[in-house]
């Protein structure tokens, strides 16, 4: 979609050249959503690709993805063979059902920033422990877990003018073992709930709720639950309120898919199959 009201577009090549934040600004990354519909009192677009930010890269501490990586460069990541967690990264990615066109142009941040129930990018994040690196508009920065981040449909905490420069995955949660799940209403449809559970060589085992939820919950345990103990944790940490409502998924059957399919991956790791 045309934008009409946007008067300039300015491309820095370094971080000393973003230009001061103002009212009617908005961070370009793939733009897949800013060109999806009409964006009113929007007059000025910063590009951050032509920053130049490297996809991604494995470190000591973990994994370093840029805000600006695409689905498709994080779909074709290569991992270490101890990182268990791996596969849960390709899975994740084609969770957001789309052409390959959208897949090229789609960044990670992008996804986390515009903050929808049904990003997998968030349920990406949340389920490895993923720490979000931002650049403040006084040119320092800050560090904040990416559960803390998304507060609700596209409400986030960022500050106007901040930018999400990176997320950091550790080392301890790419090594966990995982298992996701994943249901819609339509065969291609967006998520209506998507599970994500995992257990470390600890034995500590933690829950990951997305897209059936306004925002992102975690439910942690030191050991594996019982079914009954997590159906009563779901229960205590997702009140009435928290379930979302929209034309992909009514509240109470988000609430029912959600609790089947915390099941079947409790159950997975139990021995008890899929």
């Amino acid at each position: 979609m045309d934008l009409n009201s946007i008067t300039e577009v300015v491309a820095p090549r370094a971080r000393a050249a973003l230009p001061a934040w103002r009212p009617g600004d908005a961070w370009l990354a793939g733009g897949t959503w800013l060109f999806s519909e009409p964006q009113d009192g929007i007059g000025r677009l910063i590009d951050l690709p032509s920053l130049g930010w490297e996809p991604h890269a494995v470190t000591e501490q973990g994994l370093r993805i840029a805000a600006t990586c695409t689905i498709a460069a994080l779909d074709r990541i290569e991992l270490p063979a101890s990182f268990a967690a791996a596969p849960l990264i390709g899975q994740c990615c084609r969770a957001l059902l789309g052409s390959f066109k959208v897949w090229n142009a789609a960044t990670v941040g992008g996804n986390l920033c515009l903050a929808l129930p049904a990003g997998p990018m968030i349920a990406l994040a949340v389920a490895l422990d993923g720490v979000g690196l931002i650049w403040t508009p006084d040119g320092g920065e800050r560090r904040l877990p990416v559960r803390d981040l998304v507060r609700g449909p596209q409400a986030t905490a960022l500050q106007p003018g901040e930018i999400l420069r990176e997320i950091d995955l550790p080392v301890a949660a790419l090594r966990r073992r995982t298992t996701f799940r994943r249901i819609s209403l339509s065969p291609n449809g967006r998520s209506g709930a998507l599970v994500i559970a995992s257990l470390d060589p600890s034995g500590a085992f933690a829950l990951t709720v997305t897209a059936s939820t306004r925002r992102p919950v975690r439910i942690d345990r030191p050991g594996l639950p019982e079914a009954g103990e997590l159906a009563a944790a779901l229960e205590a940490a997702i009140p009435d309120g928290l379930w979302y409502d929209d034309v992909h998924g009514a509240p109470d059957w988000r609430r029912h898919v959600t609790g089947l399919l915390a099941e079947e991956a409790r159950a997975e790791f139990a021995g008890g199959g899929a």
